[in-house]
């Protein structure tokens, strides 16, 4: 890896109370204090303009370069305002979290703000969380594509993907605090030394199970906002294995069950 610098009783988690997209002047102490930061893999379509996009609210920026090989490295350092972190192979995309996680806390952000490089998740919606930092009253913030407020994208996203997720999620509710509607979507924003006391490992796709388990197990206030239900490309895949739906669950079974300590089957059939 190579850094480089570029210039009790379950609770409903509450949503934003604005459904529109805020002013970032509302925000601007937040902005100051977070770091947005991008896992990239091969978006070599759309990291140039997502990164203009996501200038315009911040100019504390990390991309994490997880091994792209379609000229997506080159696109990123022409961007000088940007920090990179760059993984010589592809190790994941929990990994690449956990880099930025390490990143914020050794550079001394309170917060940290993730996102996709795909254009699944809309820059113009960073203030939003940038308004909902500055309430301090969590230590997660989590986008939810399924709570009320947003008109879902023009593409449908592919059923197999919603059906795991909501599966999933209601598994997880099982054994949490709180009640999310939505276990994988990546735009959150985190309280960088909350996050930090957890020792989160999972590299892969599966990240998002071991963040929930562990910052439920750790107290930490947990809250979703709603964001746009977006996919561009219906064709984008997971690659290799993760491809077949049956496969993506049973890995995220693993998970689940090595996290609790116990077995979660039974919980699972119910679902």
């Amino acid at each position: 890896m190579t850094t480089s610098r570029r210039s009790g009783q379950k609770q409903p988690i509450s949503g934003s109370t604005s459904l529109t997209t805020l002013s970032l002047s509302k925000g601007r102490q937040s902005a100051l204090s977070t770091l947005i930061a991008i896992p990239v893999f091969n978006e070599f379509k759309y990291v140039n303009d997502v990164l203009n996009e996501v200038h315009k609210y911040s100019d504390n920026i990390l991309a994490v370069d997880d091994g792209s090989t379609d000229g997506t490295s080159k696109e990123l350092e022409r961007h000088n305002y940007i920090r990179i972190i760059s993984h010589k192979e592809n190790q994941g995309y929990g990994q690449s979290l956990i880099d930025a996680f390490n990143f914020a806390g050794c550079h001394k952000f309170d917060w940290l703000i993730t996102l996709d490089c795909d254009y699944q998740h809309q820059p113009l919606y960073i203030p939003n969380f940038y308004c909902e930092i500055e309430k301090e009253d969590a230590d997660i913030i989590s986008g939810s594509r399924y709570l009320p407020g947003f008109n879902s994208g023009s593409i449908p996203p592919p059923r197999d993907r919603v059906a795991i997720n909501k599966k999933i999620t209601r598994i997880l509710n099982r054994f949490m605090a709180v009640r999310l509607t939505d276990s994988f979507c990546g735009f959150k924003a985190y309280r960088v030394d909350a996050i930090l006391k957890l020792d989160l490992t999972e590299k892969g796709y599966g990240f998002p199970l071991q963040l929930w388990i562990r910052a439920n197990r750790a107290g930490l206030r947990i809250r979703e906002i709603p964001v746009p239900l977006i996919y561009h490309d219906p064709k984008r895949n997971f690659g290799g294995k993760f491809e077949k739906p049956e496969v993506r669950f049973d890995y995220y079974m693993q998970i689940i069950r090595r996290e609790l300590g116990h077995n979660a089957d039974k919980n699972a059939a119910g679902t």
